[in-house]
């Protein structure tokens, strides 16, 4: 069953900076976690602190700045990764082990009873050190179910508080997800993370199904940013949770313009402009049919106000374009159209659409109205 609110632990800094070929300076970690929390992001996952001085100074400097998020660090279920976790100062330490076969033979040549082992031994270490233990479930979506619960139910009787179910190749429907969850949620008292990834273009809606099947934390990352095609993005999950089912989560969406601009120069990776959410053209319309229902009553075409996520409507001109439009985006500039006039803009305009792949400027409106008008006098 959902839960009527959902706490969102947000891995940009760590998940995300995992893209290949990204990386943040410690500036930008600092102005990146802070806008996080500006926005009202309850818990951030912020590095790796196994990976070094440099990281673990930046964990410390995030740490320092007593944001009211929670903040976790990511490591291995091993002594070294461990160890640095321990000095960064931070609630909670997220130890990851593969649970799937395939990764336990084959990339740790180790087998089940021994990852039993170490969960058992790793979260008991970490309690005594002073640290919340997430236990990360490393290609649990592959891993075998009843082994699954084994791990959890052993995570739990360590005293670890929650489960992070990882996604790691991306490789469930909403469906199968559903139900992975959804038998989880029936077998523990953990809280119950998704860390979803976007391989075949599911990341968000694998995260939402998650959560209707009873998890109470999910992990994204501002863009979908993350290893190779990303994790389930920020935005569009937040967005998709208040506005479908109700669901809160402490966030302010209006600060999602704001955040997304800012990852994106960090990151060099621009937002695509049909990007849900964020993208520039996500609230422009051109479409003559859309354009003319939105002006009569914009509930006509719009599923989420733009401005419940800091955006605003966009329409402009081009080759769909209808004589309601026209007359709309002339009036705009001072000049008011008949019908016939605006009919008689929009060859012009749309020759000039399909010229330049671009909607025509202001100038270019007048330009076109008095090139065209003294024609449309006479034809009349």
């Amino acid at each position: 069953m959902a839960q009527s609110s959902v706490i969102v632990n947000d891995t940009t800094l760590r998940d995300g900076e995992q893209t290949a070929g990204v990386s943040f300076s410690a500036e930008e970690r600092i102005a990146i976690a802070r806008a996080l929390a500006a926005a009202g992001v309850a818990e951030m996952e912020v590095g790796i602190p196994v990976m070094g001085p440099e990281e673990r100074e930046s964990i410390l400097a995030i740490a320092s700045l007593g944001l009211p998020s929670s903040l976790m660090v990511w490591g291995r279920m091993c002594e070294p990764d461990l160890i640095a976790a321990a000095s960064c100062g931070v609630q909670i330490v997220n130890l990851s082990i593969p649970v799937s076969d395939i990764q336990i033979r084959h990339k740790l040549g180790r087998d089940r009873e021994w990852v039993l082992d170490t969960v058992s031994r790793f979260v008991n270490r970490a309690q005594d050190m002073g640290m919340d233990v997430s236990v990360g479930g490393e290609d649990a979506s592959r891993a075998d179910p009843d082994f699954l619960l084994r791990v959890v139910d052993t995570a739990q009787a360590a005293g670890a508080r929650r489960f992070r179910f990882a996604d790691t190749l991306g490789l469930l429907d909403p469906f199968s997800t559903y139900k992975r969850m959804n038998q989880l949620r029936e077998a523990t008292d953990l809280e119950l993370e998704m860390h979803a990834h976007n391989d075949l273009g599911m990341a968000t809606a694998n995260t939402l199904a998650a959560v209707l099947a009873g998890a109470s934390h999910i992990n994204t990352t501002v863009n979908g940013l993350g290893e190779r095609a990303g994790n389930a993005a920020l935005e569009e999950t937040v967005t998709a949770m208040h506005h479908l089912y109700n669901i809160e989560t402490g966030i302010d969406s209006c600060h999602f313009p704001e955040i997304s601009r800012l990852v994106s120069i960090a990151s060099g990776r621009p937002i695509p402009a049909n990007k849900s959410i964020v993208g520039d053209a996500v609230f422009t319309h051109e479409s003559g049919i859309h354009v003319d229902g939105l002006i009569k009553n914009p509930l006509n075409y719009q599923g989420v106000a733009p401005e419940a996520v800091g955006r605003t409507h966009t329409l402009v001109l081009g080759k769909h374009s209808g004589a309601s439009a026209v007359m709309h985006a002339y009036a705009g500039i001072g000049i008011a159209l008949t019908e016939f006039e605006a009919r008689a803009m929009l060859a012009r305009i749309r020759e000039h659409a399909v010229a330049t792949k671009r909607t025509p400027s202001a100038a270019d409106l007048e330009r076109f109205y008095l090139e065209a008008m003294p024609r449309a006098s006479v034809q009349s």
